[in-house]
């Protein structure tokens, strides 16, 4: 059994850009195929550069704020209560273009 208190977690940096802040629920290896389960929180203006993963799905579930998110070119809107799945190598860009902080769930799954 784990329980964790999500205001008690140390903020970390998030790889993409250092700049946007997470606080990590879960890490490698303590579940199953979960490579991590965090909050991250992006304020107006930050954007989390293109990227891709070799074998994890990404999963944010948006909880505040407004936003997009660029899948292989193409753009999305984020808003509160919208869930996006990426799959392994899809190039994706996560961007706080709203005037909030933009507050979002990262759930990574690796495909075995």
């Amino acid at each position: 059994m784990k329980l964790t208190t999500l205001n008690e977690l140390p903020e970390q940096s998030v790889s993409h850009n250092p700049e946007i802040k997470k606080r990590v629920m879960l890490t490698p290896h303590e579940l199953p195929n979960i490579t991590n389960f965090s909050q991250a929180v992006f304020t107006p203006g930050q954007v989390a550069l293109a990227h891709a993963h070799e074998t994890m799905y990404e999963v944010f579930y948006i909880e505040s704020g407004d936003g997009t998110i660029r899948i292989n070119g193409e753009d999305y809107p984020l808003t509160q209560g919208t869930c996006v799945v990426v799959e392994p190598k899809e190039i994706h860009e996560v961007i706080n273009d709203g005037q909030n902080n933009l507050v979002m769930t990262v759930l990574g799954v690796i495909n075995p």
